[in-house]
């Protein structure tokens, strides 16, 4: 049973972005898609992967039961923003009876590769997160292809193309003990299968710094003239729990590994009420995000507080013009 969810806004409002110093915006109407959304009981819908398909925007949401376990659900609109139809029919449902899938699914990273849309999300295995890679052509019926990354891995995303006859994976490792940090690395595949020459790309930093205990990957990597720019989450430590805030990064066009500018500051972070509380607060969590028609205009879709799917935007070249002048 599809639901089509239905924001009050005056005609004349359009798509209103809420003025703001920070460099992405919030829309006035977030949340967009919320669990009472959902025509059947569930707890949070959260960190979506975003694509286009058929003239329309899809987010594939993280749907947590009462369960406690997540599954992938398809929401589609015509502009990305508003009108939002639920659809759990068309869903990626975890593979119970394996060990990578048995306590569910989530936190989908889409990459568009040709005629396919490879999908790499979070598997929790007995064992811990692992990596996982399935595809589709109609976000309809999904092939599974595997694990990735074996745990504890996860915040992981396919870049669109092959580098000499190689694909690339940006994934983050769990640290295991509780003072070591997390980084984000880059391994090579020829098959998507046999996966090696692992190096970290991003490492985590020290001390005070807002993403010095771990950092991860949000949306999948963005083409531009400057490189592939790279937003990513910096989670920050404090006696009152830990704040998840983003950053950016900028990779070189043809050869990935090569950081060419990483961001000093964070440019967003929790601080509307529905980013600050939930399931888990002070979270902004990114999972996807679009380039508009017009070449220059981000929307980009995230999890907050691990409750509820928000929309904010951003300009491209104002991204890249920031991190020019910001980058350590």
């Amino acid at each position: 049973m599809r639901r089509q969810v239905v924001h009050e806004v005056p005609a004349d409002r359009g798509h209103v972005m809420l003025t703001s110093p920070e460099l992405f915006r919030r829309y006035e109407v977030n949340p967009i898609l919320t669990a009472a959304d959902w025509p059947h009981t569930v707890n949070t819908v959260t960190n979506p992967g975003a694509a286009r398909f058929g003239g329309e925007t899809i987010l594939l949401v993280r749907v947590e039961d009462r369960t406690g376990l997540s599954h992938l659900c398809v929401a589609t609109s015509t502009d990305g923003v508003l009108g939002w139809t639920v659809e759990p029919e068309r869903r990626l449902l975890p593979d119970v009876a394996s060990e990578a899938e048995r306590f569910g699914i989530e936190d989908p990273r889409i990459t568009e590769c040709g005629d396919e849309y490879m999908i790499v999300y979070t598997g929790y295995s007995t064992a811990g997160p692992l990596v996982c890679l399935a595809s589709t052509r109609d976000f309809e019926s999904f092939e599974r292809r595997g694990v990735l990354m074996p745990p504890e891995d996860k915040d992981a995303a396919l870049f669109p193309k092959m580098f000499d006859g190689r694909w690339a994976l940006i994934h983050r490792p769990v640290a295991t003990q509780p003072r070591h940090r997390a980084h984000i690395w880059l391994s090579w595949s020829p098959d998507l299968k046999h996966w090696g020459d692992h190096t970290i790309l991003i490492p985590a930093r020290e001390g005070a710094w807002w993403d010095a205990h771990k950092v991860g990957l949000g949306p999948p990597p963005l083409l531009t003239a400057e490189g592939w720019l790279l937003l990513y989450h910096g989670v920050h430590t404090t006696p009152a729990g830990s704040i998840y805030r983003l950053g950016l990064a900028l990779l070189d066009t043809e050869h990935p590994d090569r950081v060419l500018a990483r961001s000093s500051e964070w440019i967003f972070g929790p601080t509307a009420d529905y980013e600050r509380i939930g399931d888990v607060d002070q979270v902004i969590f990114p999972c996807g995000w679009l380039l508009q028609d017009d070449g220059d205009t981000l929307q980009v879709y995230y999890g907050a507080a691990d409750t509820s799917i928000c929309v904010a935007g951003a300009s491209l070249s104002d991204l890249l013009a920031w991190l020019a002048r910001h980058s350590s």
